[in-house]
Parts: C-alpha cells; structure tokens; sequence
C-alpha cells in the first residue's frame, strides 16, 4: 500500500499532521495537491490544529554532530515515589520547568521518568543531577546516559556517511 491509499480515507486534520511531522516547511499548496483539497482548507484546518493545541510548535532536526556548539546532552532515567492523589504530576512539573530539560516522559519499566537534559558540558548536567535533581523530594534514584552519537532523531538519518567506492583488489 502506498503512502497516498494509507492516508485516504482518514480526516483530513490526520492526514496533514502525518505530512506536517515528515516535513514542517511543506507548503499549504503541497499539501493540498496531495490532499486533492484547496490550500483554504488546509490552511483553516491547520489554524484549527494550532488553535486546540494538537499542533504545539514546528522544529528543525540537527545533526549535533555537525553543530559546534558543543552541547551535551544525556537521557536520565529517575524513580521516584508517587506522590497520593496527583501521582507523578507534580514531581514531572518541578522537573519539567527546569530550562536544561529538553524532554520528559512518564514510562513503564524499572524506572519511571525519563529526562531528556542538555547543557553546556558533562560538569553542567552533573551539576544538574546532584543539585537540582536528585535533591527534589520523592526522587529515589537516578541513572544518567550521555548520548555519545546519534544516528537517527525523529525518523531522519543522521551523518548518513557518503559511500566511497572501494579500490579494486589486485593479487
């Protein structure tokens, strides 16, 4: 099945949502030419989407290998003691407002958040951990990963290397 029958057939507010995460710079006349619907309806439906918070912002994925601004970033898996009657709400809050953390999820396993931390460099995320993190109330324990490379971010091939034809082999 095809990209164009896979989308046929769902709302139209689907269907651009699908388009808009592969591509946010994709005009509103090139979706309507792949809709088969004008760019009027394309663009209200995308205002709809913007104004019921479905659609929160539009970002550039980058290769940080290639950016040099030298940032660090590293994955924080955190237990913690769920607090009665919000749960891991207000913990997740105290935690997302900090301006280091790029990203936070509740997720299921033996940890439960994961925090996405960037910085200036490892001694600013350990910074971050031991002063900031670990001292927050109902934190048990926090394991830190720094991510060393990527190689994918958001279905996009990073670094993607260009192939070098081999020499060929003599006896």
């Amino acid at each position: 099945m095809n990209p164009e029958q896979k989308r046929a057939g769902r709302p139209i507010e689907d269907q651009i949502l699908e388009l808009l995460e592969q591509n946010a710079r994709i005009s509103d006349q090139r979706l309507a030419d792949l809709l088969g619907v004008s760019p009027a309806e394309v663009s209200a439906a995308i205002k709809s989407l913007e104004e019921d918070k479905v659609i929160l912002g539009y970002r550039a994925v980058t290769d940080p290998a290639r950016r040099r601004d030298g940032k660090v970033t590293c994955m924080i898996e955190v237990r913690v003691t769920p607090q009665r009657g919000v749960g891991f709400d207000k913990i997740a809050e105290r935690i997302y407002r900090f301006p280091e953390v790029r990203s936070l999820y509740l997720v299921s396993g033996t940890y439960d958040l994961l925090v996405v931390l960037e910085g200036d460099s490892i001694q600013d995320i350990s910074y971050f951990v031991f002063e900031k993190l670990a001292t927050l109330d109902h934190i048990q324990s926090t394991t830190t990963h720094f991510m060393l490379k990527k190689y994918k971010d958001n279905g996009i091939i990073l670094g993607q290397m260009e192939e070098v034809p081999r020499l060929p082999v003599s006896p």
